[in-house]
């Protein structure tokens, strides 16, 4: 079947034609957003007129405001849980928060309440995006699809009203409306959305297709094989959910004892209010030394032990090109053991180059003449080998001549009249058609040599005959083997390749980057079963890949890793951190920055406890001054947090690129 040269199609966003529209939560619409941002104005507001000694009636109120806008929400939450008989630290930092105002700490309570309300808005808008990106991901599905009766009679249905062994036509341009097999019908497909592959799939009768897909210029008739629920898509979609809520809490290290800690803290401030009353102590005596106590023995210091080394790290790497989604996501990067990473837009360009210009002997062709004519027939066509020729010839400056009586072939090629010769660029096995002259035999000897090579082969016949084959190719990143040794490096292992491309071509790449355990064909649920295979091992596995098919696996990993440039928008809200500038060196640079930050956190966390420590037996054991006592856990707050900023230096980040 052939078909007239069409428009290209309008592809939504996201690359390689896996994006689909955005439905991206505005950050104002969260509550928690809202709340936090008035907190934070009313701080700001506050804090100069105190600083500049303006009366406490100018900049009380506002403070007044700060505690109410910011801690209502956690403090509803943790009155909540405490009805559930469980205590939650965030309502211990709002009560801390008003037993700081009460001894006249106002802005130091202030300040802790704006860094709690900021926390749960940017937790809040994490979540709310991630579920836009899965609730988007079903627009790549079309809403309507053509079927056709028995009696050839053309209806316009809704997908859901598909039912299995239901007939579809899929037009040029449009993407294919369910999982199913051709009928009749012959055109090239781009399921980079279901299997990564980079370059668009030959689909004649018989083969599968799925929905979601992009059809190319060719028209299809396709029978139903699954419903519209059961769809790989939809599947996907499901696996995203239920890796999301299936993977194990995280939490900071602090937090994992939040509970301990708390109700002991809670306890040892009555009890030291409540024993000397008992034996005859006064009110105001007691009040005070356990306010002292509380002041001292809260976890504020244990809290920036924690998170400015973290932070910084978070800030000094988004400084290189990687988002960090959140202090979790960081702390958790140092505990990798194992590398997964996807092919195509992750060790790969993910976009088809020209890598081979060979003239076959006695065609009386050269290499610059071969690729000028290839161009001139491939100029009027959009599909992406015809793209990568043309932009070929145009780098080596050659004049490309007008096609004329341009025709496309699904699955075979194009043939067009250029410089007065009938030239025909296309599949060799199409082309040739089973010929067994010499010039043939030639041309299918060296069309299997470049595919053997992991190559595209592409044969251009003029006037009938073979005269050359050019070898197409996704491009090896130029980082990409330095990456793969550098994580090995650092994991103990060599990294494994998870791709849905086809096994040669992914042992090709995989031998160049030096990487053993390869894993090819793969559709997303196979890619999250390798996953888990490691993990059931024991290992905590890193995820790197850019599209649709790479989210579930992303997901279900104990970090997800995307990359910017080319990731599609499920995959860059599923991740843990994004690759903003797609330098895939920077994937071993920040793990080993994570686990610097770790490392400080340990010795933040010794700072910490030596602080508490001291200052709690003063105040037990002698009169700890009220002033003393909160003097003593500021400067013990500073000083691990001024250690946490260590990680904010350029040096910090070339250390761990090293």
């Amino acid at each position: 079947m052939t078909s007239t040269l069409v428009p290209a199609p309008v592809r939504t966003a996201g690359a390689r034609g896996d994006g689909a529209p955005r439905r991206r939560t505005r950050v104002f619409a969260l509550p928690e957003a809202r709340w936090a941002a008035a907190a934070t104005v009313l701080f700001l507001l506050a804090l100069p007129l105190q600083l500049t000694g303006a009366p406490a009636w100018a900049w009380g109120p506002l403070y007044a405001l700060t505690y109410a806008a910011g801690g209502w929400e956690p403090g509803w939450a943790g009155l909540r849980a405490l009805r559930e008989k469980t205590l939650d630290v965030d309502l211990l930092m709002v009560v801390a928060a008003l037993g700081a105002a009460a001894i006249g700490q106002v802005m130091d309570g202030a300040l802790l309440i704006v860094i709690f309300a900021t926390s749960g808005a940017l937790e809040a808008l994490a979540t709310a995006r991630t579920a836009d990106s899965v609730r988007g991901l079903l627009d790549l599905a079309p809403a309507t699809a053509t079927r056709v009766d028995a009696d050839g009679d053309e209806a316009v249905v809704t997908v859901e009203e598909l039912s299995v062994g239901d007939v579809v036509l899929v037009r040029p341009g449009e993407r294919i409306g369910a999982d199913g097999r051709v009928l009749d019908g012959a055109s090239e497909v781009d399921q980079a959305t279901i299997t990564g592959e980079p370059l668009p799939v030959a689909k004649e009768k018989d083969d599968e297709v799925f929905a979601g897909t992009l059809n190319g210029t060719g028209a299809l008739r396709v029978r139903v094989e699954r419903g519209a629920s059961d769809t790989v898509i939809a599947r996907i979609v499901r696996m995203v959910e239920e890796a999301s809520q299936t993977k194990a809490p995280t939490q900071l290290f602090i937090e994992k004892v939040e509970q301990r800690y708390s109700l002991g803290m809670v306890a040892a401030t009555l009890a030291v209010f409540l024993l000397p009353l008992a034996f005859g102590a006064d009110l105001t005596g007691s009040l005070l030394r356990a306010m002292t106590f509380m002041i001292v023995a809260s976890p504020c210091a244990v809290v920036l032990a924690t998170m400015p080394p973290l932070l910084s790290a978070i800030a000094n790497a988004g400084r290189h090109g990687v988002l960090v989604k959140s202090a979790v996501v960081m702390e958790r990067l140092g505990e990798v053991d194992a590398v997964a990473l996807d092919k195509t837009g992750t060790l790969t360009e993910g976009t088809p180059r020209l890598t081979d210009v060979r003239p076959l002997t006695g065609s009386g062709l050269d290499e610059a003449e071969l690729l000028a004519l290839a161009a001139g027939a491939e100029h009027p066509s959009e599909h992406p080998l015809a793209r990568a020729v043309v932009a070929a010839a145009r780098e080596r400056g050659l004049a490309l001549a007008v096609a004329e009586h341009f025709d496309s072939t699904p699955g075979v090629g194009v043939t067009a009249a250029v410089d007065g010769r009938v030239v025909a660029v296309g599949a060799p096995a199409r082309l040739l058609g089973g010929a067994t002259d010499a010039a043939s035999a030639r041309a299918a000897a060296l069309a299997g040599g470049l595919e053997e090579d992991g190559r595209t082969a592409v044969l251009v016949m003029a006037d009938g005959a073979p005269v050359g084959l050019l070898g197409i190719a996704d491009r090896l990143r130029a980082d990409a083997a330095p990456t793969v040794s550098s994580l090995t490096t650092l994991t103990g292992t060599a990294p494994l390749l998870v791709t849905g491309d086809n096994p040669r071509a992914a042992a090709r790449l995989a031998a160049e980057v030096g990487i053993e355990d390869v894993r090819a064909g793969l559709l997303p649920q196979h890619k999250v079963d390798a996953v888990r295979e490691l993990e059931k091992s024991g290992r905590k596995v890193m995820v790197v890949g850019d599209g649709v098919n790479d989210a579930p696996a992303l997901a279900a990993a104990h970090t997800g890793v995307a990359m910017g440039r080319a990731g599609s928008d499920l995959a860059l809200e599923t991740a843990d951190l994004v690759i903003v500038r797609d330098e895939l060196a920077t994937v071993p640079a920040v793990i080993s920055l994570s686990r610097r930050a770790r490392a400080l956190v340990v010795q933040n966390l010794v700072i910490a406890a030596v602080f508490i420590a001291g200052l709690v037996v003063w105040d037990l054991a002698g009169a700890l001054p009220l002033p003393l006592g909160v003097a003593g856990h500021e400067g013990s707050t500073v000083i691990v947090g001024l250690n946490g900023l260590r990680l904010l230096r350029e040096a910090a980040w070339r250390r761990a690129a090293e």
